[in-house]
């Protein structure tokens, strides 16, 4: 999750600094400069979308989207739009985890056997022995998607059971590998481990996960746009659409459907969607480390979730969404950037159709989180160009 250090954009500083002497709120200044710098990054890259914001002190201080919601199509975001945030989900799921942990539900040390033998009998003993916390920090042994475990997802039991149900049939389908843990770092990137640790959360609150996301955690944060699956209502233009890169450069429009985003089996691991400025709220939250409401877990729990558990192994090139270097904690990542001073939690989020960031530094309490609905390296390194510069204009002096 290194991207290459970067310099600060005049433009923007520029922009900026006018709209703050001229008496605005940075809340208030934030449409134009912004939105014209991000449409720069935008139109050099040639993403359909690109949304940011920023969050500091709780507060969402500067916020704008520019682009079309469908490539070669002429229909303007809007600031409200939903985006897809793919893996920044698995975050969302650790905190449900953590909440079931401080109400004695769950420990981190609970194993998958403990929970779930009743409803998957007869698993392998070393699947049985991996703990919640082996799950949430990817250090399970757990492989990342192999064509095997993708075409589990990608059954056709989408037509005949609940999701619940579903993720059973996988883990049911599973259960008798061994997990392995390779040599050298313990971490394995693996949606897989999050789909048990959501089964584990479903299990013990006796709740789906997907109810659990939307009561435990959407409806107390006020994040009124977000929800899950797909960000675009079937039939309605009216988010983003996901867009396939295809072998030749160009963009495919996924508009609607199930097509265009993961199965909801794996939601655990990275199907939630929500506008630009919820997911800044979230950020925000994280930012306060639990010293600012609502109370959704202690603050001890949130420094456990948010401390590095596992160190990744360094990878060139990583696929974007997944990290290639720093720690890694409970669905975050902390990584030393050539940019900052010090270590920033973060994530990448991609379904293969679209791509997010998010940024968190506790001690500046300053987030930053940044979308487009393009997926691959070019809207990777644009959208870490763009976290980079807002991260650097909005860090507070110390």
């Amino acid at each position: 999750m290194k991207t290459p250090a970067l310099s600060k954009t005049p433009a923007l500083s520029l922009l900026l600094g006018l709209a703050f002497l001229s008496g605005l709120s940075p809340a208030q200044a934030q449409d134009d400069p912004l939105k014209s710098y991000l449409e720069t990054i935008r139109a050099a890259n040639d993403l359909p979308a690109l949304a940011a914001a920023v969050v500091l002190n709780g507060k969402v201080v500067a916020a704008a989207a520019t682009g079309t919601r469908v490539a070669g199509q002429d229909i303007p975001v809007q600031l409200t739009d939903r985006f897809h945030i793919g893996s920044d989900t698995k975050a969302m799921t650790a905190t449900l985890a953590g909440m079931l942990v401080d109400e004695g539900q769950l420990s981190w040390s609970s194993t998958v056997g403990e929970v779930l033998s009743d409803a998957v009998p007869d698993m392998s003993p070393e699947l049985a022995a991996v703990t919640l916390e082996q799950l949430l920090s990817h250090s399970s042994g757990i492989p990342s998607d192999t064509d095997d475990l993708v075409d589990l997802y990608f059954s056709d039991a989408t037509f005949d059971y609940n999701i619940t149900d579903q993720r059973r049939r996988v883990l049911e389908a599973w259960k008798q590998n061994v997990p392995v843990l390779p040599e050298g770092s313990p971490f394995q990137y693996s949606n897989l481990g999050y789909l048990i640790a959501g089964m584990m959360i479903e299990t013990a609150a006796e709740t789906p996960w997907e109810v659990l996301i939307h009561e435990r955690l959407f409806t107390p944060l006020g994040l009124e746009s977000a929800g899950l699956g797909p960000q675009t209502t079937l039939g309605v233009m009216d988010a983003p659409a996901s867009h396939r890169l295809q072998e030749d450069g160009t963009l495919l429009p996924m508009l609607w459907g199930p097509a265009s985003d993961v199965p909801p089996v794996i939601g655990p691991a990275g199907n939630a969607h929500m506008s630009i400025t919820d997911f800044a709220i979230w950020a925000g939250w994280n930012a306060g480390e639990g010293t600012r409401g609502p109370d959704l877990v202690t603050p001890a729990t949130l420094e456990y979730i948010h401390a590095a558990h596992v160190q990744t192994p360094h990878r060139e090139n990583p696929p974007p969404g997944t990290p290639g270097d720093g720690g890694y904690g409970l669905g975050w990542g902390l990584v030393q950037f050539d940019w900052a001073d010090r270590e920033l939690l973060t994530h990448n989020g991609s379904n293969s159709m679209n791509l997010a960031k998010i940024l968190v530094d506790p001690q500046a309490d300053l987030g930053v989180v940044v979308t487009t609905n393009m997926p691959g390296r070019t809207a990777d390194a644009a959208a870490g160009q763009v976290m980079a510069e807002l991260y650097q204009q909005y860090l507070p002096a110390e």
